[in-house]
């Protein structure tokens, strides 16, 4: 047999070998192109990425499934007090708080600035406003950082002019931005304040914290600074517990900063700053939580229903609250729904404390508020099921009914209130009132004042002869 071919004589020859793939030039340049991913299409790098997608998912999942039997941690410790951790986090709260109060606007610079802005504006020849355009407005700026430092500059942005209304000219009026100003550096100064008392930093005051920020407030507000010292710490006391009225609404017992300083709340405690007590009116005092007036009536109006003086209420002291004109059954709903039980007397009695009757309080004082209507509502929710019928509405006003034919008032027909309530309500299911009902006609304080209280109903049933009163006497003026 042969193994290879001849060369004609009958010699054989020796076979000729073929070089090894990789040592060819060509390959090896071929290779290296395509290793470097140079020479692939679009969709071959499509696959790549691809399948580079499909792994890290795959490893993912792996990694998931393997730590599938722990709980992810969502609590973690705070650290002790006194510790190396708590030390720093201290120190380093200090320090930050520090920089933010050193970058704020003081008395001496607001007042600059506000002379800056009235030298260098316009008079509006229409209204006689200050005004000042985009040009002023960038001038003031350069003139303001020449005398104050570079502090002010984030109060010149083209955002903040913007914000202010415009003329017809492109100008803004000063004393609308001089206020912004004003309010911005309040806020930022109270948040400071607020936060430096915030013990564990968590952004939430408790009670006691609160009631340390006001009683720091009390020698800068020109209506309290004079207060006696003896009523300082019950002043804080009341005035501490309208923030977490409105501020807590689930009644966890701390309030959330944030929502401290955006509340209705801090706005009528800083009305205090504007004037002297004895140069507003008993009406204005009466009507701001915050007054000293309004403090002291609290006090008086709770010292005078402690007959006993055991330093709580009882159903029947409560009674005599607002001169006796509330109803039977909306105390009663009052002491289950908001009143803990107490331990004393055998322990099956309730007796309200002062925290109790200041919720109350402010509750009556603001029905129209959500947060006053809610603690009202869960009162006349009578059966706990979260709306009212027509049988509630009923049951509720039989009370009413009683004290008005008491007061000498004319026959009432119940059904006829009792649709009138309906018209005014307007429920989004025709057979039951919701709370989300109430708070959406926008008259739900007036109904709950006609279903809890006599005197309340009376001011709806003669509304029209009010009104008629309030008008008169401001045409006269």
């Amino acid at each position: 047999m042969y193994s290879g071919s001849s060369d004609g004589e009958g010699h054989e020859t020796t076979p000729r070998k073929i070089p090894p793939a990789s040592s060819m030039l060509w390959v090896r340049n071929l290779r290296n192109f395509i290793g470097s991913s140079a020479g692939l299409g679009s969709e071959a790098l499509m696959e790549l990425e691809t399948k580079r997608i499909l792994l890290e998912i795959f490893k993912e999942k792996q990694q998931k499934n393997a730590e599938a039997g722990t709980i992810p941690s969502f609590y973690r410790k705070k650290p002790e007090e006194g510790s190396i951790s708590n030390r720093v986090e201290r120190l380093a709260k200090y320090r930050f708080l520090k920089k933010q109060s050193d970058l704020l606007l003081n008395a001496d610079d607001l007042d600059a600035m506000w002379v800056c802005l009235r030298e260098n504006c316009v008079i509006d020849d229409a209204t006689g406003a200050e005004k000042m355009n985009y040009e002023d407005f960038c001038h003031i700026a350069s003139v303001c950082a020449e005398q104050i430092g570079p502090k002010c500059r984030r109060f010149f942005s083209p955002s903040n002019f913007m914000k202010f209304e415009k003329d017809e000219y492109g100008r803004i009026a000063i004393l609308p931005y001089y206020l912004y100003v004003m309010r911005t550096v309040s806020l930022t100064q109270a948040r400071i304040d607020m936060s430096e008392l915030d013990e564990d930093s968590d952004g939430f005051l408790l009670p006691h914290e609160m009631e340390a920020y006001i009683r720091g407030l009390i020698p800068n507000l020109a209506q309290l600074c004079d207060m006696p010292a003896g009523f300082v710490q019950m002043y804080c006391r009341i005035a501490a517990h309208k923030f977490f009225f409105f501020c807590d609404p689930h009644r966890r017992g701390k309030a959330c900063i944030k929502k401290v300083l955006l509340s209705n709340c801090l706005q009528e405690l800083m009305e205090l700053h504007q004037e002297n007590e004895e140069e507003v009116i008993d009406t204005e005092q009466a009507e701001n939580w915050f007054s000293l007036t309004s403090a002291q009536r609290i006090c008086d109006m709770f010292l005078a229903l402690d007959k006993d003086m055991n330093g709580t209420l009882s159903k029947q002291e409560l009674r005599e609250y607002a001169d006796g004109t509330l109803t039977e059954i909306f105390i009663e709903r009052a002491f289950d729904e908001h009143v803990r039980r107490g331990k004393s007397r055998g322990g099956n009695t309730r007796e309200m404390d002062f925290e109790s009757f200041l919720d109350f309080v402010l509750a009556l004082e603001n029905k129209d508020t959500a947060e006053g209507l809610t603690y009202l509502f869960w009162c006349l929710d009578i059966h706990g099921r979260g709306y009212l019928t027509t049988a509630d509405i009923h049951t509720l006003f039989r009370d009413v009914h009683q004290k008005w034919i008491e007061g000498g008032n004319y026959e009432l027909c119940i059904e006829d209130v009792r649709d009138e309530i309906w018209d005014m309500v307007k429920p989004s299911d025709p057979l039951r009132i919701t709370l989300a009902d109430l708070l959406a006609c926008k008259q739900g304080g007036t109904v709950a004042s006609m279903l809890i209280d006599v005197r309340g109903f009376w001011a709806h049933d003669n509304r029209e002869n009010l009104l008629q009163e309030e008008v008169e006497p401001e045409e006269e003026g």
